[in-house]
């Protein structure tokens, strides 16, 4: 799969699939914060994505403004035309996620944890079975610039699997 930064908190690349008559699929991931609306959108317009897929823990809080989980979901079928997903299966365990986020573990503890939780969840099969038709598909995370997200350890898994197959 190919990869390019397509600015902060963003990542694209794209992975072959199928037998014969191969399709190219794009992966991308974004943040949902430290962002507009309009700059948001226009990425996820950018990438034609079809998917959404939002792997946020927490993402109903008034705290997510537009990125909100209702008001997400409406925006990205209205403004992009897109789907818009909520799976938490890509998402850590909640004291994964507060070990990290109030700096009990660093970030490589953190990395390695959430690789091990995704092995356990044998994501890379679930993430095909479920999302795999989808040719453009954009990974929703909470980059900042402060702060690392497993969005990007999730897009780097997936990439170095699909690249391989």
């Amino acid at each position: 799969m190919g990869d390019e930064s397509t600015g902060y908190g963003c990542r694209a690349g794209e992975w072959m699939q199928g037998t014969g008559r191969e399709r190219t699929h794009r992966l991308y991931v974004m943040s949902a914060y430290e962002t507009s609306a309009a700059d948001f959108f226009e990425k996820l317009k950018e990438y034609n994505a079809d998917l959404v897929l939002d792997i946020r823990r927490k993402n109903e809080s008034q705290l997510c403004g537009f990125t909100k989980k209702l008001d997400l979901e409406y925006f990205v079928n209205k403004i992009v035309h897109a789907q818009y997903i909520h799976d938490l299966n890509f998402a850590p365990t909640q004291v994964l996620l507060d070990q990290y986020v109030k700096h009990w573990i660093g970030w490589e503890q953190y990395k390695e944890g959430y690789e091990a939780l995704m092995e356990e969840r044998n994501i890379v099969p679930y993430f095909m079975s479920r999302y795999g038709a989808y040719p453009s598909v954009c990974i929703l995370g909470t980059d900042t610039k402060k702060r690392k997200s497993h969005s990007q350890i999730l897009y780097s898994l997936l990439r170095m699997e699909l690249n391989e197959n």
